[in-house]
């Protein structure tokens, strides 16, 4: 069903912390199809998709250049950031992080005037500030992530809050 040339249609941006969403969907045992969400989030005809951004760290620039270049063909933006390797003194282990919380906040505010609706895949407590903003400049703001990887100050900082389980059936990854 197309939108009528005269129907307002809500503008909608996606950003994916994709390595956040990585630990979600470990936790909760399955994966979701990047494909699968932009069509989730658009079924709806007076929804018009403006930007889809996806953050990932890398081990190297040749790292995940398969799944990068599937995510580009998609439509999402893709940002990304080499790991680094960090030392932990209390457990005595190394463990790699790519902090893209500042280039997730960048892109929303940069982008602001072109979106009435953001979908936020991620579960980290940093954006609250960001989203508190955002709310404030007429943004509705829905953060999607899963029961124990939400921090409860990003949750109660939302307008909406969709667990990944309850929309499983419908963006999980099917390979065959």
């Amino acid at each position: 069903m197309e939108c009528p040339n005269n129907c307002l249609r809500e503008r909608l941006s996606v950003f994916v912390d994709g390595n956040n969403m990585f630990y979600a969907q470990q936790k909760n045992g399955w994966f979701f199809d990047p494909r699968k969400v932009l069509e989730y989030f658009t079924k709806d005809p007076s929804v018009k998709l403006i930007n889809a951004f996806w953050y990932t760290g890398l081990k190297d620039a040749q790292d995940q250049r398969g799944f990068r270049d599937a995510l580009i063909s998609l439509g999402y933006t893709v940002r990304t950031k080499i790991l680094k390797e960090y030392y932990d003194d209390s457990s005595g282990r190394y463990s790699q992080k790519a902090n893209l919380d500042i280039e997730i906040v960048v892109d929303m505010f940069n982008t602001v005037d072109q979106y009435d609706r953001v979908i936020l895949f991620s579960g980290d407590g940093d954006f609250e500030r960001a989203i508190e903003l955002l709310r404030s400049k007429n943004t509705h703001i829905t953060v999607v992530s899963t029961e124990g990887m939400i921090a409860r100050e990003l949750r109660n900082a939302t307008d909406r809050y969709i667990d990944l389980n309850d929309i499983r059936p419908y963006i999980e990854k099917n390979d065959f």
